[in-house]
């Protein structure tokens, strides 16, 4: 890992488990990365510091996690002119999840976040990765081989089922 690239946000420690997918899959692609807490409700003041100097900080992907109201994807995107995957969380306050995923799906027409599955860290650190390998060859050869590998896994996974 050379230097910090991409960024993880989350509203809470709570989101931690989760978000910790992401950290492990830029950990096997080699991205450096930072973690930590940036709550849209309770530090907006860190909130907009973060998400306005990112990007002169060097950060090129923001991962941003949050459940219930999930508001730091969207005001994150708001501020920063980085990419932001955002990462729907099932909170214990949450409605199963949906409040989540519609409050950083629906983004307004030009704050656009890309947004992965409830608890799809791991997806949005691949997605990460491959934003990232757009400007790294060696990102990117790691992530031909993780999809290798995923493809092998399925095929001796189908010979298994039919022997």
């Amino acid at each position: 890992m050379d230097r910090i690239i991409v960024s993880i946000v989350m509203g809470s420690d709570s989101d931690l488990p989760v978000m910790q997918q992401a950290a492990e899959m830029l950990d096997l692609f080699d991205v450096g990365y930072e973690i930590d807490i940036v709550s849209a409700h309770r530090t907006p003041e860190k909130l907009f510091e973060f998400a306005s100097n990112a990007h002169k900080r060097g950060i090129v992907v923001i991962i941003a996690g949050a459940g219930g109201a999930a508001h730091l994807p969207g005001m994150v995107a708001a501020i920063s002119p980085l990419p932001v995957i955002g990462v729907p969380i099932k909170s214990g306050n949450s409605i199963d999840g949906w409040d989540s995923i519609l409050s950083i799906l629906q983004m307004p027409g030009g704050v656009p976040v890309a947004t992965v599955a409830l608890n799809g860290a791991k997806n949005a650190g691949i997605l990460a990765a491959q934003i990232v390998s757009v400007m790294n060859n060696s990102v990117q050869s790691k992530i031909l081989q993780y999809k290798q590998e995923l493809k092998e896994q399925v095929i001796t996974k189908s010979k298994n089922l039919n022997t």
